[in-house]
């Protein structure tokens, strides 16, 4: 509940606490005394926008505080902990606005944002004034009634959740789906290019073997009578290399006999011999290894002149071209792998939508049977109110029960909440068909039948503040007190707060608070007061007979406070 309110600063109030209590609350004063200001101040905790122009003049900044009590919120809980906001079951909200520069909100004296606010506000309050009334007839906040009366909140959330589940996968398979487009065009020109190597198939060091290939099959003539004159000398002529240098080793050995200095010289010439021997022999198998193959030198220079056009376009040598390739096999894959992710996230997305539909057409049935009976419960209530004539309708715009359309079009169709769009209809008068409200009703009207269903969810309502203004327009007479009863029983229930110009109203709170301007100083203020049994008797009658409070007016004030 709210339990402290202070505000400084803002509009016409310069310094005000206000401190509520569990049960009715009722608030009371002249026009233009402040008592839509203290409803703006509320709204600024939950979360609406400020303005400078909401400071008083003079000031420099304004400042709201608002405390709350909270003993048993598991929910509001488990939020504090998401921030790291330290919570125990208490909580304040400060927000200051500045003419000049950023404003500031703290929750429980952690930074915070009009975010935060935005999901603390369920938690905290919900104002019911002439805006609030607006939303009946907008479609989203029927649903939503709908629902909170049907008991399906749970499991409109849980559906809620899983359709943006189903919204993230599609974004995914979109951003995939893009993905994949443009590395197909821009590895299109990529494709032709490993093709065209894969077609070569180069290896490491293959350009430098062939190119001495190519010289020795180019030469093999010249090689071969090379290596044949070469043995020739060597070896096989009548006066070859070897047979001169044998005689002459043989002579020099046989001088050694005589003289041992010849010796060396002796084993010297042995060793060449040997040599030449070796050389001569190798010139001969040489000769076995020569080719001459036209069509091999004519493959050689095909291959090399292949290997070349390669180093031209993506490299300067073989291993730059196989980096290459390997750097194109890379991003092909690359593709390979985003195109089995997409149709895994594709399988997943379709199986999320059968069970979406099946979730879809499950909350529709059970809201239909819901609307019967918020149907009874509504009239019922509004008989009480003196709208005993009134006819009301939840309206689903199709029945996705009974349409036809392919899964396909079925998806399209869910929304965040479902398949269905629900509009509140009514009639006031006898024989009259039921129309929007947003036609036939009045700004009064929207009160008793905001009031009605604040009634009827009240035991499964899960804010615990509720605050009313103008909750009593265009009412008057029997109609105001039964409009009282209604929110005194509601009290029970939920800690309310309202704003009323009623004595029928204003006779029904616990706790009863005036709010009136004063001049001080030249400076307008607006300034508010919890009633003693006594002023609250003269507040009573003065909202009975105006200024002039006359003894007949007390005495009606004295009996009204006494029933309650």
């Amino acid at each position: 509940m709210l339990s402290n309110l202070n505000i400084q600063n803002f509009a016409i109030i310069d310094n005000l606490s206000l401190s509520l209590q569990n049960g009715l609350n009722t608030l009371s004063g002249e026009t233009g005394a402040g008592k839509s200001i203290i409803i703006n101040a509320i709204n600024l905790i939950l979360g609406t926008r400020s303005s400078a122009d909401q400071i008083r003049t003079g000031s420099g900044e304004a400042t709201i505080e608002a405390h709350f009590s909270f003993p048993n919120n598991p929910e509001l809980k488990q939020l504090m902990q998401e921030w790291n906001i330290g919570f125990n079951s208490d909580l304040k909200i400060k927000r200051i606005i500045f003419r000049a520069g950023r404003n500031k909100i703290l929750i429980n004296d952690s930074p915070a944002t009009l975010q935060m606010l935005g999901r603390l506000a369920p938690h905290m309050a919900s104002v019911s004034g002439q805006n609030a009334h607006q939303h009946l007839l907008k479609p989203d906040h029927t649903l939503y009634l709908l629902d909170e009366f049907s008991g399906l909140i749970k499991d409109r959330n849980h559906f809620s959740s899983e359709f943006e589940k189903h919204q993230i996968l599609k974004g995914q398979i979109r951003d995939k789906e893009k993905s994949i487009v443009e590395h197909r065009e821009q590895w299109e020109l990529g494709g032709f290019q490993l093709q065209e190597i894969e077609r070569v198939q180069p290896k490491p060091g293959e350009d430098e073997l062939l190119k001495e290939e190519k010289i020795r099959l180019q030469h093999a003539e010249d090689l071969l009578e090379i290596a044949r004159n070469g043995y020739q000398i060597l070896y096989e002529q009548n006066d070859a290399i070897l047979s001169v240098l044998s005689r002459c080793g043989k002579s020099v050995t046989k001088g050694a006999q005589l003289d041992k200095r010849l010796l060396p010289m002796a084993d010297a010439l042995s060793e060449i011999e040997i040599n030449i021997e070796d050389v001569s022999f190798a010139l001969r198998d040489f000769q076995e290894t020569v080719q001459i193959d036209p069509k091999r030198l004519a493959a050689v220079a095909d291959r090399l002149e292949a290997l070349n056009g390669l180093k031209r376009k993506y490299g300067g040598t073989i291993e730059d071209v196989l980096r290459f390739e390997e750097k194109l096999t890379s991003r092909f894959d690359d593709l390979a792998e985003k195109k089995e992710t997409m149709e895994r996230l594709i399988m997943k997305c379709k199986a999320l939508e059968i069970s979406l539909i099946h979730h879809a057409e499950d909350l529709s049935l059970k809201r239909r049977e819901g609307a019967q009976g918020l149907k009874t419960a509504l009239e019922n209530e509004l008989r009480q109110l003196h709208m005993k004539d009134a006819r009301f309708g939840a309206i689903f715009e199709e029945d996705p029960l009974t349409t036809r359309d392919s899964e396909g079009d079925r998806i399209k169709a869910l929304g965040p909440h479902g398949f269905d769009h629900v509009a509140f209809m009514l009639s006031t008068n006898p024989g009259e068909a039921l129309k929007p409200m947003s036609t036939i009703v009045s700004g009064g009207e929207l009160s008793r039948i905001m009031l009605a269903i604040k009634t009827i969810l009240a035991k499964n309502a899960f804010v615990e503040t509720i605050v009313f203004d103008e909750v009593d327009a265009g009412i008057s007479g029997a109609t105001a007190e039964i409009v009282g009863e209604k929110l005194f029983s509601l009290a029970a229930f939920h800690q309310i707060l309202c704003i009323t110009h009623l004595p029928q109203i204003a006779s029904q709170g616990e706790n009863h608070f005036l709010v009136k301007k004063e001049v001080t100083d030249g400076r307008t203020r607006a300034i508010i007061t919890k009633l003693a049994p006594g002023a609250r008797v003269k507040e009573i009658a003065r909202l009975l007979g105006g200024r002039n409070t006359t003894s007949h007016a007390l005495a009606h004030a004295e009996t009204m406070l006494t029933k309650v």
